[in-house]
């Protein structure tokens, strides 16, 4: 069973930088696809996709509000995958969350990760 911890949330003003690191229990070789997902504050807010990288080729993809400001990465050495996020916005607010899974089929949907961290609170103030 593999455990994911996120780490380097915190309050960022507007236009601010911050860089998560989401690190495994095990080989991040051995999860396939790893991706970020967010999730605002407020009832009925769902699980929002961010970003979903790769273990072979690294490939990347974004979610359109995110393109150009955020970058995924990872580094299986240190079993270790990031979110660098510039630029940040109010509206980036929300608990940050990395998780893995095995295919690359919907990886924008949350549902089809099988494990997950316990999230990471980012807030952009005005």
């Amino acid at each position: 069973q593999v455990q994911l911890v996120e780490s380097g949330g915190g309050l960022v003003q507007t236009g601010g930088s911050l860089r998560l690191s989401c690190v495994a229990s095990g080989p991040t070789s051995s999860i396939p696809i790893v991706g970020w997902f967010r999730q605002a504050p407020g009832p009925g807010e769902m699980r929002e996709f961010v970003a979903t990288i790769r273990a072979s080729h690294k490939m990347t993809d974004y979610a359109d509000s995110v393109t150009g400001r955020f970058t995924i990465s990872r580094d299986d050495d240190k079993n270790t995958v990031y979110l660098q996020m510039n630029n940040l916005d109010p509206e980036d607010t929300a608990v940050y969350y990395c998780a893995g899974k095995y295919y690359p089929e919907n990886y924008q949907n949350p549902d089809t990760y099988n494990y997950w961290g316990q999230g990471t609170q980012v807030t952009v103030s005005s």
